[in-house]
C-alpha cells in the first residue's frame, strides 16, 4: 500500500484531485463527529485533517479513536503546536510556517515535537505552510504572531514556495485560515503550482462548489474544507461531486 505522501505525489502527477475535511477538535461533539463521519463515506473523502491553532480542550485521542472505529479514512494531524502530536493518527503535516518570520513556527515547535514523533509510527509529511491574507486576521496568524502573505502578491508566494521546496519540504499548503472571508486567489494558486514540483494543498474560504472548482482549475491537488462544513455538513457531499467531476474530466 502506498504511503500517504506517495499517494499524493502519484495523484498530483496524474492530475487526480483529492478532498480533505478539516476537523477542529474544539468544534466537535460526539453527535457532530458521527455526522461528519457518516457523510464522509457518502462523499468519498480522501483525508481527515485534525487540529487547530488554539484548543481549549484536548480531545484529539478520543476523536481519532471514534474515527478509527467507524471509518478507514486516514487521519492526518494538522497541528497548531507540539502539544497536538498524537501517535494514534496515521500521519502528521509537519508544518513549517515559511510565510512568516517567527522562528518558533519555522523550527522551534518542531524541535520539541521531534522526539515524540520519532517514537511514534506517524508518517511525517514535511510541509511548507503559507498563510495568506484573505480578508481578516485569523487565529493562525494571531497565535503564530506572523504577517500573512499579501492577497494580491502571487510572486511572493511563488518565491516562498520555491525556497521551501529547495530546503527539502515535500508539500506546500496555501491557507487563508479558518473562517477566511474569501479563498486564496486563483492567480496565487497558479503561480505557486507553476513554481514547485511538489503536491499543492489549498484551504481557507472554500465554502461552495464554485470555489472548490476554481481552486482545482488553478492547480490545487488537494482542497481542504473546514468552516463551511461546520455550518453546513451537506456541503461535503456537493463538493465531493465536484472532486469526482474534476477527476472524470481529467480521465477523458
Amino acid at each position: 500500500m502506498l504511503s500517504i505522501y506517495n499517494q499524493l505525489v502519484e495523484k498530483s502527477v496524474k492530475g487526480i484531485k483529492s478532498f480533505a475535511v478539516l476537523l477542529d477538535p474544539d468544534k466537535l461533539d460526539a453527535a457532530s463527529l458521527k455526522r461528519v463521519i457518516d457523510l464522509s463515506h457518502e462523499s468519498n473523502v480522501d483525508y481527515f485533517f485534525l487540529g487547530g491553532s488554539l484548543l481549549s480542550k484536548y480531545n484529539i485521542p478520543e476523536i481519532i479513536k471514534t474515527i478509527k472505529q467507524h471509518s478507514s479514512i486516514p487521519v492526518v494531524l494538522f497541528p497548531g503546536g507540539h502539544l497536538q502530536v498524537e501517535a494514534t493518527a496515521d500521519a502528521i503535516l509537519l508544518l513549517s510556517l515559511i510565510s512568516g518570520r517567527n522562528a518558533d513556527f519555522l523550527i522551534g515547535q518542531h524541535v520539541v515535537a521531534a522526539p515524540l514523533i520519532k517514537q511514534s509510527n506517524l508518517e511525517v509529511l514535511p510541509t511548507g505552510y503559507l498563510l495568506v491574507d484573505c480578508g481578516k486576521q485569523t487565529t493562525a496568524s494571531y497565535i503564530s504572531n506572523t504577517t500573512p502573505l499579501p492577497y494580491d502578491k502571487p510572486g511572493i508566494a511563488a518565491a516562498t514556495a520555491m525556497a521551501g521546496e529547495m530546503l527539502g519540504l515535500k508539500l506546500m499548503y496555501l491557507d487563508g485560515g479558518s473562517g477566511a472571508m474569501q479563498p486564496v486567489d486563483t492567480n496565487m494558486i497558479k503561480a505557486v503550482k507553476k513554481s514547485v514540483a511538489c503536491p499543492l494543498i489549498v484551504g481557507g474560504g472554500i465554502n461552495s462548489v464554485a470555489k472548490a472548482a476554481a481552486a482545482f482549475s488553478a492547480g490545487a491537488d488537494v482542497i481542504v474544507v473546514g468552516t463551511g462544513i461546520e455550518s453546513d455538513p451537506e456541503l461535503m457531499v456537493t463538493i465531493s461531486k465536484q472532486v469526482a467531476n474534476s477527476n472524470l474530466e481529467k480521465a477523458r
